[in-house]
C-alpha cells in the first residue's frame, strides 16, 4: 500500500507526499488527463509549491490509464480568440503551459515523469521536459501534432532533439506515430521501462530513492544540464507559439481539428 498521502487538491490536480517526495498527479482520468486551461493553472501552482528545501524530489504523473492525451481541443475551441476568430493558441501557450515546462526545468531537484499509458502532444512535451522518464510496458509517446495540422509546442522540438537526435526527431515529428515503451527505451527517449502491473509502486519507490539521494549534487547536475539548453529553450518556446498561432488560422488546422473530434481522417490542402 502506498505511503503517499494527499496534502493538497486542486480542481484538476492532486498533490501527494511521503516525506520529502512529492507527486503531482493530473486528475482528469475521464478524458485521459487532457490539458485544458485549468490543468495548466493547477499543475504550475502545484509545482511552485515544490520549491522549498523540504521537497527533495518530484514526480509528475497522471491518474487512471494515461499520463496525458494532450490538449483538450474542445476547451481550446471555447477559449480565447484572435481578432480573426481563430483560437488564440499563442496566448494559451505563453500564459498557461510554458510556465509548467519552465518550472520543471528550474526546480533545483530531480523531476521524474511516470508515464503509464499514452503521453501525446503537449502531454509528451511535459514528460520529456522532466529530468528522468520512467514508463510502463503499455506506455506510448506520440508527438501527435501533425494529426491536427499543427507543429510542436511545449519545447518538444528541443527535448526530442536533445534526447534522440535529428534523424529520429524528424521521423517522430513528421510521421506522428506512437512510439511504444520498448522502442522508446532503445532509442533513448525514456530512461526506464517497468512492468505495467505494479508500475505505480515502482515509480513511487524510484521517487523515494531520488528524494533520499545527494540532492545538492542533483541540483548541480541540473544547473549544468540547463546551461546547455535554456537559452535555446526560451527561444524555441517563443518560436513554437508563433508557429502554432500561424497554423491555427489555416484551413488545414480547421479541417484536422474537426476530423479529430469526429474521429475521421482529415484532407489537407496546404493552406
Amino acid at each position: 500500500m502506498s505511503a503517499f498521502e494527499s496534502v493538497e487538491t486542486f480542481e484538476t490536480v492532486n498533490v501527494l507526499r511521503d516525506g520529502a517526495a512529492v507527486i503531482v498527479e493530473m486528475n482528469r482520468p475521464d478524458v485521459l488527463n487532457a490539458w485544458n486551461p485549468q490543468v495548466g493553472e493547477d499543475v504550475v501552482h502545484a509545482l511552485r509549491g515544490c520549491r522549498g528545501d523540504d521537497v527533495r524530489a518530484v514526480m509528475v504523473t497522471g491518474a487512471g490509464r494515461a499520463f496525458s492525451a494532450g490538449a483538450d481541443l474542445g476547451a481550446f475551441a471555447a477559449g480565447a480568440k484572435t481578432p480573426s476568430g481563430a483560437p488564440d493558441l499563442e496566448f494559451e501557450l505563453h500564459a498557461r503551459y510554458h510556465p509548467i515546462m519552465r518550472e520543471i526545468r528550474r526546480l533545483e531537484k530531480p523531476v521524474l515523469a511516470a508515464v503509464d499509458g499514452p503521453a501525446a502532444g503537449i502531454g509528451m512535451s511535459c514528460a520529456l521536459s522532466c529530468d528522468l522518464v520512467t514508463v510502463s510496458e503499455r506506455a506510448t509517446l506520440n508527438h501527435a501534432f501533425t494529426k491536427i495540422g499543427l507543429g510542436p509546442d511545449g519545447g518538444a522540438s528541443l527535448f526530442l532533439l536533445t534526447r534522440v537526435g535529428w534523424t529520429r526527431t524528424a521521423a517522430i515529428m513528421f510521421e506522428g506515430r506512437k512510439v511504444g515503451a520498448d522502442e522508446a527505451l532503445a532509442i533513448g527517449l525514456v530512461n526506464r521501462v517497468v512492468p505495467t502491473e505494479g508500475f505505480r509502486a515502482a515509480a513511487e519507490q524510484q521517487l523515494r530513492e531520488l528524494a533520499a539521494g545527494p540532492t545538492v549534487a542533483y541540483s548541480a547536475i541540473k544547473r549544468s544540464l540547463n546551461a546547455q539548453i535554456m537559452v535555446q529553450f526560451e527561444q524555441l518556446l517563443a518560436l513554437e507559439a508563433e508557429e502554432q498561432q500561424r497554423m491555427s488560422e489555416t484551413e488545414d488546422f480547421v479541417a484536422a481539428a474537426t476530423a479529430f473530434m469526429k474521429r475521421e481522417e482529415p484532407t489537407y490542402r496546404g493552406r
